[in-house]
């Protein structure tokens, strides 16, 4: 079962406990309602509407998922997709400005005034120092120029100002995704601001924002020692696709992506084929003119090609090391094929087995029994689940033991699951896992949502969201046995570790002489 966001209610949970019924019948059953409760509208531009009518209270929720993640930016301009994601909240030309017509010619320079820039600072021979100083300026008062038009945080201050609760978005690996929710008599009101900013983004303080998003992987990656590990076991791990990039960006290219090419992503991607609009709560079929008006004005196009660099077999096991004076953690990841492979079901099968609580086999050797790990987990698909990726074993060492020893007491976990069965009642505390977390990701508006557009975009049907049960009842103890034998072999191995440096003598004698 693909791990989707979910809520923390319970009120659906009772079906879980539906005495003498089958899984399938049960979810059968669910399906069958939903049907009768959700209306889908692909526009003429391509663009996919879900409503989802839940009545229980005047409010909506909503979920813009875009087809579209980090692993699409362009070669050379990593980091794109989440500075878009950034510019999406700086509003429009009819929100954010004073002047949307002096603003426009603003911004226009301040793009001159930076490919000029950029042009000598990236001179590989003959840079004239004080040139590149008289550029600069130029593209800094052009940006002070254009900034006098903008209204800051117009866009959010009008949502917020009409009940929008938990306004957010988040930028993937696969997908970039817009949500909050509103009462539902903001429901045009919400329309108009989704559909303008999904037309009519404008790029508005872009190189204000990228300074933020420098600051992000300082603070996230470059300050961060599981981060710079995180950043060069993905990039050590793949070779060939683009989920081996850093999800924040090289700083390299970060620091040089521009509004112009934040723009072309825009027009690439923020089409209606690769968009799909879920809103679940307070709302009805009456409702589908007004929504159809706003956001059939959404620039129509198919789906952009899909990607096709395949990463190709690891054929001998790969590592990486960091040693500083930090906190030792220890990972490994093994290539698994992606969400649409027959045995996904079975790979969620190991990882709840293998990590979820306390009752499981990692958790009970190595922190409760062994008790040489303060955290241990597995857990997959990682980085992303849209493409072929990787499922990951990590351990944190107590005080006194080392990355070694997490390596051993994973590889004996594994081992065992390649040569003994998992226990029937580990096997079906899986699945009876796998229906309560379904149950409760439906049980919250946002939840649902989210889930709609994720399986709508995915499978290109909504309704896969339910008959994923099916392949979660299918899975057997000898499919574990399989998978974890042609899937965990040291040569599809890639594991990363921090080994504690000891500090220098001086400053374990606190620096004297």
């Amino acid at each position: 079962m693909r791990k989707s966001r979910r809520s923390c209610r319970f009120w659906l949970c009772f079906l879980v406990l539906l005495s003498g019924s089958s899984l399938g019948a049960a979810h059968a059953q669910d399906l069958k309602s939903f049907e009768q409760r959700i209306t889908t509208k692909v526009l003429p531009n391509g663009l996919t509407l879900i409503l989802c009518e839940r009545h229980d209270a005047p409010v909506f929720s909503y979920t813009t998922f875009i087809d579209a993640g980090d692993v699409n930016d362009p070669a050379g301009e990593s980091g794109l997709a989440h500075m878009f994601e950034h510019l999406a909240f700086k509003g429009t030309s009819q929100i954010g400005t004073t002047d949307y017509a002096a603003e426009k010619v603003a911004l226009a320079k301040v793009e001159a005034a930076n490919a000029a820039y950029e042009a000598e600072y990236l001179k590989p021979v003959g840079r004239d120092p004080k040139k590149l100083e008289e550029l600069h300026k130029q593209f800094v008062a052009a940006q002070k120029a254009a900034e006098k038009y903008v209204i800051p945080n117009q866009f959010t201050e009008v949502a917020e100002r009409n009940g929008a609760h938990a306004l957010n978005a988040t930028t993937g690996l696969d997908e970039t995704e817009y949500f909050w929710s509103m009462p539902e008599n903001r429901l045009e009101l919400w329309a108009w601001l989704e559909s303008s900013r999904l037309r009519d983004a404008v790029p508005r303080e872009f190189y204000k924002e990228r300074d933020v998003v420098m600051e992000e992987r300082r603070m996230r990656t470059d300050s961060n020692p599981i981060g710079r590990l995180i950043e060069q076991f993905l990039a050590t791990a793949y070779v060939a696709h683009p989920y081996g990039r850093s999800s924040v960006g090289w700083p390299s290219e970060l620091s040089q992506i521009s509004a112009t090419e934040a723009m072309a992503f825009h027009r690439k991607y923020y089409v209606g084929g690769n968009i799909v609009v879920v809103i679940v709560g307070d709302v009805s079929n009456a409702d589908l003119p007004m929504l159809e008006k706003y956001f059939s004005r959404v620039p129509g196009g198919s789906k952009p090609e899909e990607m096709t660099t395949v990463e190709p077999k690891q054929f001998a096991e790969k590592s990486v090391v960091i040693r500083e004076q930090t906190q030792p953690f220890y990972i490994e990841g093994y290539h698994r094929p992606s969400y649409r492979d027959p045995d996904d079901a079975v790979y969620d099968a190991i990882s709840d087995i293998m990590s979820n609580g306390r009752v499981s086999r990692l958790y009970r050797s190595l922190v409760e029994q062994q008790q040489i790990a303060a955290e241990a987990e597995g857990f997959s698909p990682f980085p992303g689940e849209k493409y072929p990726s990787l499922f990951a074993f990590y351990a944190v060492p107590l005080p006194g033991h080392t990355t070694a020893e997490m390596r051993t007491a994973i590889h004996k976990e594994i081992d065992k699951l390649k040569t003994t069965d998992v226990t029937d009642a580990e096997l079906q505390m899986y699945k009876t896992r796998a229906r309560a977390d379904l149950l409760r990701g439906l049980a919250d508006n946002q939840g649902l949502a989210n889930s709609l557009a994720e399986y709508q975009t995915r499978y290109g049907d909504w309704r896969q969201l339910f008959l994923q049960l099916d392949r979660v009842d299918k899975v057997t103890k000898a499919d574990i046995r399989r998978v974890a034998n042609q899937v965990f072999v040291d040569t599809n191995r890639t594991s990363a570790e921090i080994e504690t440096k000891a500090a220098p003598a001086n400053a374990q004698n606190g620096g004297g002489l």
